[in-house]
């Protein structure tokens, strides 16, 4: 494969004030376009689209992996280890409520890294990760 490309994503949303002031003040995403039914976010170099549609809202359903409840529908971003550190303590101290704490998944084993989950105020699923070695990505 040749270079990453931004990917795009669109999603469901219930409010657009809340959602740009979840994304663009507490995740830092700039905002693109945008009208009074949604709202493009730069998310860490690639392309949200969030659309109020609050009818197509639902909770994603989860599977055990590493022994805890993992949203099926979700998506987020792999920082770098430090910045992984850095917007966990954040969240945190804005009292962020975690479906999953931060913590290190798969600890040595193929595949380690730092995890988090949470909601967007929709209840749309996050999930922020990074890599020590960024060559265990796509390890198998």
């Amino acid at each position: 494969m040749t270079a990453i490309q931004p990917f795009h994503l669109a999603f469901p949303i219930r409010d657009i004030d809340e959602t740009k002031t979840f994304y663009q003040d507490l995740l830092g995403c700039e905002i693109g376009r945008s009208t009074d039914k949604w709202i493009d976010f730069n998310f860490f170099g690639h392309q949200l689209s969030a659309h109020v549609k609050p009818e197509e809202l639902a909770q994603a359903k989860a599977n055990q992996v590493d022994g805890k409840n993992v949203p099926v529908r979700h998506f987020g971003v792999v920082l770098k280890w430090k910045d992984w550190h850095d917007l966990a303590e954040k969240l945190k101290n804005h009292q962020i409520e975690f479906i999953i704490e931060p913590y290190i998944r798969f600890k040595g084993e193929v595949g380690e890294q730092a995890t988090m989950f949470f909601l967007d105020p929709s209840g749309n699923a996050l999930e922020f990760k990074a890599f020590q070695d960024p060559k265990q990505i796509f390890a198998k």
